[in-house]
């Protein structure tokens, strides 16, 4: 039977005034074990409930409570009152397997919790998972559930995790469409196994799971320098990017047809409802593909209001729809008097994949503001490699050692250095390598400021304008 260390009681709160007390231990809800925070959310939704609270001396007192409306206040060690599941996969193309020594111990955790995938946008392979967990996804109706599907052919499946039962998952996948548990599939697109007539059977087998399999993003598999040992994968080329694109939007043409003639939009409903099979391209290339293709982006349409975005699809034409909203709303404010813009110089940093278009939200930012000077610093990964080209693994030696050879070279030093927080831990101002953000300040005498992908953001940080400020007038006045 687990129980449950209580690491925080809320002053003021309904549990403060009933005299729990960090170092505690919650045993049991109505009688019942607790198995995580599920089991507690779920249990103190309930008009009347009953606590098992053990104290450290080992007394138990049972308490009777009327849960309100607001949170009872106390708090776990772990926020998931349980222990992260590994996973038992051993993917050919597994990240985690490709970082060198020596980094910080929770950056080789292999996690595959369907739990974390519902609280953060983690993709599981549901390999791990047993009936149970099933079980309480549909009870709970955890979702929707991230799932890493890669392919669909059984045998290929097993090949590519090497997992002898990854191949029989789709029972499960099955399980929670007839539940009506809404699911978003990833494909990492490895050159070789699992693309061409693999992608076409993969991509037609997951619309049989339309309409609660919402949306499957294509990506292609990253590449660090640290593959001593490990599978031979060939990175993708540009010709090979425009035949993904093409084949993936061959798709989109076709399902968004096949939709659109069985869907009866319902009279009181507002947006298109995808769980009732509203027409969509279901189907998408990540932004990388088109990047390294040369292509035109896919017009903001076309990204079914970006459900794969924290997958790397769309980011790149959200920013550009988010910042040309807000260059147009702070040049009214601009020439209303209720924003001032002093001149300034900053420097945006970035990985090498978004330098370009990067480059033309700077240009737009300088041709409405003409005070404001923006510098794309487009930073090389020698950390995981040259093949490694997003933002987000960009390490703080990297950066440093780069802009000091960039500030000795053509660019200015600038005013403001402004950093993206996807290359920072969540929560913290540290880098993969674990130098901080202070790190940078000292090392290149320079402010910094980190910024969001918000694209709003951006602009307001390019412009040297408290963004946080803005955005609460905004909310107060709407």
């Amino acid at each position: 039977m687990a129980v449950h260390r209580i690491d925080r009681v809320e002053e003021g709160s309904y549990a403060w005034e009933l005299g729990i007390e960090p170092g505690m231990y919650l045993v049991s809800v109505n009688g019942k074990d607790v198995e995580d925070v599920f089991d507690y959310r779920f249990a103190m939704t309930r008009p009347e409930v009953t606590l098992l609270i053990r104290e450290e001396n080992g007394d138990e007192t049972e308490l009777t409570i009327e849960p309100d409306e607001e949170d009872f206040g106390i708090s776990f060690e772990s926020g998931l009152m349980d222990d992260y599941r590994s996973c038992c996969n051993k993917c050919i193309f597994c990240f985690i397997d490709q970082l060198p020594k020596g980094m910080r111990k929770t950056l080789y955790f292999k996690d595959d919790d369907s739990r974390l995938s519902f609280l953060q946008g983690n993709y599981v392979t549901l390999t791990n998972m047993s009936d149970h967990d099933i079980d309480r996804i549909i009870e709970y109706r955890m979702e929707p559930i991230n799932i890493s599907v890669q392919t669909t052919n059984p045998e290929l499946r097993v090949k590519m995790l090497r997992n002898r039962f990854a191949g029989s998952v789709f029972e499960k996948m099955k399980r929670l469409k007839d539940a009506h548990i809404a699911m978003n599939g990833q494909i990492v697109l490895c050159k070789g196994w699992n693309d061409g007539e693999e992608l076409d059977r993969t991509i037609r087998d997951l619309t049989a799971y339309l309409p609660e399999m919402q949306s499957v993003s294509v990506v292609p598999v990253g590449l660090s320098r640290y593959r001593e040992g490990l599978t031979e994968l060939k990175p993708f080329t540009p010709e090979d990017a425009s035949r993904v694109i093409d084949q993936i939007e061959t798709w989109q043409k076709r399902i968004w047809e096949q939709l659109s003639l069985s869907y009866v939009p319902d009279a009181h409903e507002t947006e298109p409802d995808l769980m009732r099979g509203a027409p969509r391209h279901f189907i998408h290339a990540s932004d990388e593909w088109y990047i390294l293709a040369g292509r035109e982006l896919p017009e903001e349409a076309r990204y079914d209001g970006f459900l794969q975005y924290e997958n790397g699809v769309g980011i790149v034409r959200l920013q550009q729809i988010e910042t040309d909203r807000a260059i147009e709303e702070l040049s009214e404010d601009v020439r209303k008097g209720s924003a001032v813009i002093k001149p300034r110089t900053v420097i945006l940093v970035s990985g090498l994949l978004a330098e370009k278009e990067l480059g033309k939200v700077a240009s737009n930012i300088e041709r409405a503001f003409p005070e404001i000077r923006v510098f794309v610093a487009a930073i090389r990964n020698d950390f995981f490699g040259e093949q490694i080209t997003v933002t987000g693994l960009i390490t703080g030696g990297d950066l440093i050692r780069q802009m000091k050879e960039q500030f000795q070279k053509e660019l200015p030093k600038g005013d403001e250095l402004l950093i993206p927080s996807v290359m920072l831990k969540r929560d913290e101002e540290l880098f993969l390598d674990d130098m901080t953000v202070d790190d940078v300040r000292s090392a290149l005498d320079i402010s910094v400021r980190i910024v969001s992908d918000d694209g709003k953001d951006l602009v307001f940080s390019a412009c040297g304008l408290p963004y946080e400020d803005y955005r609460e007038k905004a909310g107060y006045e709407l």
